[in-house]
């Protein structure tokens, strides 16, 4: 059966890639960007199978309305990808005030006003699935990049509470959690602090991790994994999409578990 997905941030990267995947199947999508010309070739191309709508997706007006407007326009909503987002990049002490709440502000509440706007049309419906784009960096992080990190783990945790709150609606939650891949989120839409030069040593290290070019996924080989997870009828809590996610996430998780179970007596006490 054909679907009705709305995609944020569709203007590039994974959100157009997987827009133009949908549409090439024939799924009716709506495609948002802050900059809607940039979705004139799929509009060309693939006609009035594509809406395409204007959304900066902090306005928490303006995405209730456009998530309103789409539903109407085509009658449903099957799906809801939150995409749109961008990296900061910078140590915990150079960020600055406008830049902490300017990345909170795009990739947590964006993704959640539009959330909150399709949940009661999806719980009228009686189905909808809402994938939330977050990243392995919202299950273990990496230096110089404190607050994109802390914006996904937030992603994280309100998406799983999610998922036990409307379960009883069919309406079905997942979290994409992917590792690097060679989009432009670590190039022209990232934005990156003033640099102190105490940090040279940590940012030299980090830059040096990420030299092999292994360490980056192709997007175009995201498609299949993203059409099979719409598909599913019985979709998971959470996705990694590469190779790299898991083997990390299990090395992180056996550091913690290592950790907890180290002061466990401490904490037992601790109860009283």
């Amino acid at each position: 059966m054909k679907k009705t997905i709305l995609i944020t941030g569709a203007s590039r990267g994974f959100g157009k890639l997987w827009a133009e995947a949908f549409l090439d199947r024939g799924d009716k999508v709506i495609a948002t960007a802050r900059n809607t010309s940039a979705l004139n070739d799929l509009v060309k191309k693939y006609g009035d199978n594509v809406l395409p709508l204007q959304l900066d997706v902090t306005d928490r007006k303006a995405a209730f309305d456009v998530v309103q407007k789409a539903a109407a326009h085509f009658g449903k909503l099957d799906v809801v990808i939150n995409n749109a987002g961008y990296g900061l990049f910078g140590t915990i002490e150079e960020t600055t005030e406008a830049e902490a709440r300017s990345q909170m502000e795009a990739n947590v509440f964006g993704l959640l006003w539009v959330t909150q706007a399709a949940l009661p049309i999806m719980r009228k419906q009686g189905h909808g699935h809402i994938i939330q784009v977050s990243s392995v960096l919202g299950v273990a992080t990496l230096p110089t990049l404190g607050i994109y990190n802390a914006s996904k783990f937030a992603v994280e945790g309100l998406s799983e509470t999610l998922a036990t709150e409307v379960q009883e609606f069919g309406i079905k939650i997942t979290l994409v959690e992917p590792n690097g891949f060679a989009t432009e989120w670590a190039g022209t839409s990232a934005i990156h602090s003033e640099p102190i030069d105490a940090y040279n040593n940590v940012k030299t290290a980090f830059q040096k991790g990420l030299e092999n070019p292994d360490t980056f996924g192709k997007p175009s080989a995201t498609v299949d994994a993203i059409l099979k997870l719409v598909d599913s009828a019985n979709p998971p809590l959470r996705l990694f999409l590469g190779k790299i996610a898991l083997p990390w996430a299990k090395q992180v998780y056996q550091q913690r578990l290592a950790e907890w179970e180290s002061w466990d007596d401490v904490a037992v006490k601790a109860h009283g």
